[in-house]
């Protein structure tokens, strides 16, 4: 494929990943992942390889851009720090353990994961509309960590980030309304992030077949084009997700979600 065509997809990739990941608070692996799937299956890339890079480098350049979309949060008193932080810590061990197993499951099987479960989200979403913006929040320190935990671990499993199951966690489980479940996930996703792209910096070392520059299943190049842009267009998506009503909000939500997963089963 075209050097210059992939900049261009990856290029604008990212500047829809980054006003989603500050507009919804899920990382932005679900448009990132399919992509330079996409764009490493198109160039000649064994497919379970080309996952596995996908999500790697998806995971590593959610890392600076969830820090930019919650620092934006956070300056609108949207992220509840007493839940993000243990959510966090718990979510790294998750990720080191669901980016360990990935690296060991055929990419089919994690292609065909990633779709059928945020397809169930969207569809739990908009099952559960709702606008409740002075929803009285729940749930235990140990909730916090369980939940953490388990969304740490899908994020290793399907490269997302885990935002898009822990924001109707927060919402549904919860009760938090959806414009602080997406700042509290913005701020947990720093930590699932990092432990679910170090399991696959580890899991990719000495691994024949990757990209040039490559840091285990990290594609250093396709990193710095994609964070580029996610960056700073990150705040930009928090500045809409606060100009959006809550209802709206859950509704793009839920159609982002369906569309991608339509995605990912028809390129499975």
């Amino acid at each position: 494929m075209d050097p210059l065509v992939q900049f261009v997809c990856l290029f604008f990739t990212g500047i829809c990943a980054g006003t989603a990941s500050g507009l919804f608070g899920i990382g932005g692996g679900v448009l990132m992942s399919p992509v330079q799937f996409w764009l490493y299956t198109g160039s000649g890339m064994d497919s379970t390889l080309a996952t596995r890079i996908a999500f790697g480098t998806s995971l590593a350049v959610m890392l600076p851009t969830m820090v930019s979309g919650a620092l934006g949060h956070h300056k609108r008193g949207a992220v509840d720090w007493h839940a993000a932080i243990p959510m966090g810590i718990a979510a790294v061990f998750g990720g080191l353990a669901g980016g360990t197993l990935a690296a060991h499951l055929p990419g089919i099987v994690l292609r065909i994961f990633f779709a059928f479960l945020i397809i169930a989200i969207a569809i739990r979403m908009v099952w559960s509309l709702r606008e409740c913006p002075a929803c009285e929040r729940q749930g235990s320190a140990g909730m916090h960590i369980l939940l953490g935990f388990s969304i740490g671990t899908i994020s290793g499993l399907a490269g997302i980030g885990g935002g898009a199951l822990l924001v109707p966690a927060l919402v549904i489980l919860l009760g938090y309304p959806i414009h602080r479940a997406v700042g509290t996930s913005s701020a947990c996703l720093i930590f699932s992030s990092a432990g679910a792209v170090t399991a696959y910096i580890i899991n990719g070392i000495g691994v024949s077949g990757l990209p040039h520059y490559s840091f285990g299943y990290v594609d250093l190049l396709t990193f710095a084009i994609l964070a580029v842009t996610t960056i700073p267009l990150a705040r930009i998506g928090v500045r809409c997700a606060h100009n959006c009503s809550g209802r709206n909000l859950q509704i793009l939500f839920a159609g982002l979600l369906v569309l991608i997963g339509m995605m990912m089963l028809v390129t499975g």
